[in-house]
């Protein structure tokens, strides 16, 4: 899920935040730096984030081939223990950009088409699934209504700290979305950001395989690129291994609210879109294989950096931006709840960033994240 709206916390006291030291990633230079500013400046970023609103942040920078990895804040809220630099975390919608690479792996083999409609795969599992192709799932031009929209139970609802246990099925999604009418008509004819659409591709990679979605992306993706902090956990709620605490608002009785540990939660949630689990170094190895062309062929990467529509800054599973300078790059990023993601990279690779943070919602991070971005890549 992308871009939850985030909830202003009001508190009577700040959590206690003590900042996390820098740590070298590998490959960086001797001289101790890694990114255009400098370990010492991109500390001072991830401190400011912290002392906006954030309980922990991680973040992962190469700018040719001097790398950093640095962390700010807190793993957990109240307790002076560093965020862990190789820490997992939620990714949230990043996984739409790994299961696109896989659908669009499917395509190179034959076994898939761009231009498969729904019916196809999944008869009768959507109004107007004749004219809905894998093109418009994986550029949200569907129509199809986003299912996000229709969970009323969320955060700062004291009635999610129960929900968040639920295991949801694709097909319950699916069907709580098409009980509303399209964004837009014809599919194809209008952007808007849909979790249904993926959804649907991992049923289809499901239909079309013989195998889950997790497994395709296991097979094809995370063993391949030894991704060894990647997994698709389905329905158990833990993070395994090494990790940040994650949190929500939630409303107290008598007005206000408190911020609630949620870092355990059923990611089947998200599912398809964004049940994803992950570190920086692996998101940034992951965007510097796709975009280097290792996992896929030159007219489907073509085709995945290709906007879906005319005003449009995504493509096929694929996001990108225009940095203060100028300059485009290429990612993604994902909100699951209680974990915020951006992982981008120049088109040659020469400088990547991937970020993590866990807010405590005192406040809306994007501004100050995409400074940080901006500062590296055009530093």
């Amino acid at each position: 899920m992308k871009r939850v709206q985030r909830v202003l916390v009001t508190a009577a006291t700040a959590l206690a935040v003590v900042a996390g030291a820098a740590g070298a990633a590998p490959g960086a230079g001797r001289d101790g730096h890694g990114g255009a500013e400098g370990p010492g400046r991109l500390q001072e970023r991830l401190d400011g984030l912290v002392a906006e609103g954030a309980v922990g942040v991680v973040a992962e920078v190469h700018d040719g081939r001097r790398g950093w990895r640095g962390t700010g804040g807190v793993a957990e809220a109240g307790t002076p223990r560093k965020v862990p630099a190789h820490g997992r975390f939620r990714a949230g919608s990043v996984m739409k950009t790994f299961l696109a690479t896989t659908v669009l792996q499917l395509v190179d083999d034959g076994t898939l088409r761009l231009d498969d409609p729904v019916d196809t795969w999944l008869p009768g599992a959507v109004p107007d699934g004749r004219r809905i192709t894998l093109r418009h799932l994986l550029g949200h031009t569907s129509g199809l209504y986003d299912y996000k929209r229709t969970l009323t139970v969320l955060p700062p609802d004291p009635a999610f700290l129960d929900e968040r246990w639920r295991t949801w099925t694709p097909a319950e999604l699916v069907r709580r979305a098409v009980a509303h009418p399209p964004t837009s008509t014809p599919p194809g004819s209008a952007y808007a950001y849909s979790n249904t659409g993926y959804v649907l591709l991992g049923q289809i990679v499901e239909a079309a395989t013989g195998h889950s979605y997790a497994d395709e992306i296991e097979r094809r993706i995370i063993r391949p690129l030894r991704l060894h902090g990647t997994s698709l956990p389905g329905t158990d709620p833990r993070i395994r291994g090494p990790h940040p605490h994650g949190y929500v608002p939630i409303e107290r009785d008598g007005g206000g609210t408190r911020l609630v540990d949620v870092t355990e939660m059923n990611p089947s949630m998200f599912g398809a879109g964004g049940e994803l689990i992950s570190t920086a170094r692996d998101l940034d190895r992951f965007f510097a294989a796709l975009l280097g062309g290792r996992l896929l062929p030159d007219r489907l990467l073509t085709e995945m950096r290709t906007a879906s529509s005319a005003d449009g800054r995504y493509g096929l599973g694929l996001a990108w931006k225009e940095t203060a300078c100028g300059k485009t790059v290429y990612g993604n990023d994902g909100d699951a709840l209680a974990y915020q993601t951006w992982s981008y990279t120049t088109a040659d690779l020469s400088r990547r960033v991937t970020l993590a943070v866990t807010p405590d919602h005192r406040a809306d991070l994007d501004d100050s994240v995409d400074a940080l971005l901006d500062e590296v890549f055009c530093g």
